[in-house]
């Protein structure tokens, strides 16, 4: 029994640290461009492209 716990934790440990790079790998982008991650942004509104158009 004390074998096959060891081997549970062994395949536990493998297991986390696999999610662990899967996350690092999946958000390089954004943490590698430390101008856009940031946990409280505020998100551009979506009509900020026709902000020209009220100027006439």
């Amino acid at each position: 029994m004390k074998l096959a716990r060891f081997v549970l934790k062994i395949v536990g440990a493998s297991l986390a640290l696999a999610g662990g790079v899967c996350l690092l790998i999946g958000y390089w982008d954004k943490i590698t461009d430390p101008h856009r991650f940031t946990l409280c942004r505020r998100r551009p509104s979506e009509y900020d492209d026709y902000a020209d158009v009220d100027e006439y």
